[in-house]
């Protein structure tokens, strides 16, 4: 998998190169290209904003630096051009493993009051956010799309198992966990859990992942 980032600030995907997704970039499981939008500014200050038509607050993103800087980067329109944006759809899991299937991916950051239109009528694929919520910029929405995305690629994880069984892989939030030491602050690890019987633990898992998407997202169960 390919995964190329636009961006104003490409200093802040060097957090990549750290923990599972560090090491999974050096073994070269997956490939991120970070790109300067302003690499691609015609004007002689490398400005990449102007005030908005109509009036308004804040400044908005030029097309020319951004269409140039896509079309430079991908000529045959070889990857899905995702435009970060709380306007877009949300992600969720099965949007994660979609995502996770395709050779070649475009994360487009808009920064200020967002980009023209015209790139979004031209250049962009899909509109995506991660939630109702507004950010100064789509930088960090990327680093989550990266991170959600990469696990579901081969040779990331340490067990591929560990994306099978985990909150919303099935509909529903994970069950919980326990580890060593069996007793800490009073508090013991369930019986079952101790047992050696597979069948049982696999049971009181799925009752306790039923409960506890109940009370905390009974909208998943809908």
């Amino acid at each position: 998998m390919r995964i190329e980032v636009l961006t104003l600030f490409p200093e802040i995907y060097r957090s990549l190169d750290v923990g599972i997704i560090g090491k999974a970039l050096k073994k070269n499981a997956f490939e991120v290209n970070v790109t300067n939008i302003r690499d691609y500014s015609l004007d002689k200050h490398k400005r990449c904003d102007d005030y908005p038509y109509g009036g308004g607050p804040g400044m908005l993103m030029t097309p020319q630096p951004l269409h140039d800087a896509i079309s430079a980067v991908d000529p045959d329109r070889r990857c899905v051009r995702i435009y970060l944006s709380p306007k877009g759809v949300t992600l969720n899991q099965n949007l994660v493993r979609e995502l996770s299937s395709k050779e070649n991916i475009m994360l487009i950051n808009g920064f200020y009051e967002g980009i023209d239109q015209r790139i979004i009528d031209l250049d962009v694929d899909m509109e995506l956010s991660i939630g109702d919520y507004v950010l100064t910029g789509g930088d960090l929405a990327s680093l989550v799309v990266i991170n959600a995305v990469a696990r579901y690629v081969p040779d990331v994880l340490g067990r591929q198992e560990s994306t099978e069984e985990e909150s919303f892989s099935d509909g529903m939030l994970e069950y919980p966990q326990y580890t060593r030491p069996q007793e800490f602050m009073g508090l013991s690890v369930p019986e079952v859990l101790l047992s050696g019987n597979h069948a049982e633990i696999a049971k009181w898992r799925k009752e306790q992942s039923e409960k506890i998407t109940e009370n905390k997202r009974p909208d998943l169960l809908k």
